[in-house]
């Protein structure tokens, strides 16, 4: 894994931000609630929705995803996803021998152009601790079960790099576009405590 450059106090942006959204809360002109479900709708929806498109695509395009897999950072440029922490990217697969799970042991380093907002407990300090130490059982707690023989690798994030996994595709999909195909891939799988989602979950 490699080294970490930090920078550890939040940038003048965050500042405002959470000094803004703090005066909201207080003048009662923004409920809490409602604040969360954006920061939610944000965190699981829009954001990953620029990761699934790469990785449908990868999963219908060979030739694409031989790209994706040889520089993660041009072929997702190829989508117009640059810059703000995803400058320079590596994809890592899944395959049946292999599983990937994605952190940032010392911070909170997070590829948001493609995938969005951080989970809160992506930035939790159990997290970014035990899934080094016990990555199986953290995915347990996912409600992930993988077979003993398959290998599980943790990629630690830097600010200078990150990682996004590329999930298998699941079963019985060969029929499916993309736009389809993107439906079945949740930010989880993106980062490695997830799968894609099954057609049938989907329809569900």
């Amino acid at each position: 894994m490699g080294a970490h450059h930090h920078h550890a106090p939040p940038s003048d942006v965050r500042i405002r931000v959470r000094a803004i959204e703090s005066l909201l809360l207080e003048k009662g002109l923004v409920d809490s609630a409602a604040m969360d479900k954006i920061v939610e709708t944000f965190e699981k929806d829009i954001g990953p929705r620029r990761g699934a498109e790469v990785v449908a695509h990868a999963w219908t395009d060979p030739e694409y995803r031989k790209r994706l897999l040889e520089n993660g950072t041009a072929a997702i440029g190829e989508f117009g996803y640059t810059g703000l922490q995803a400058e320079e990217m590596i994809v890592v697969e899944d395959t049946p021998k292999v599983h990937n799970m994605v952190v940032c042991t010392l911070c909170s380093c997070y590829p948001w152009t493609v995938l969005g907002l951080p989970p809160v407990w992506y930035k939790s300090a159990p997290y970014r601790s035990r899934v080094v130490i016990d990555p199986r059982g953290v995915l347990k707690e996912f409600g992930v079960t993988l077979p003993e023989s398959t290998e599980i690798r943790v990629w630690d994030s830097n600010s200078e790099l990150r990682y996004m996994v590329l999930p298998m595709r699941p079963e019985g999909t060969e029929g499916l576009s993309e736009e389809a195909l993107a439906e079945l891939i949740t930010r989880d799988s993106m980062i490695g405590t997830g799968l894609p989602k099954t057609p049938a979950e989907v329809a569900a």
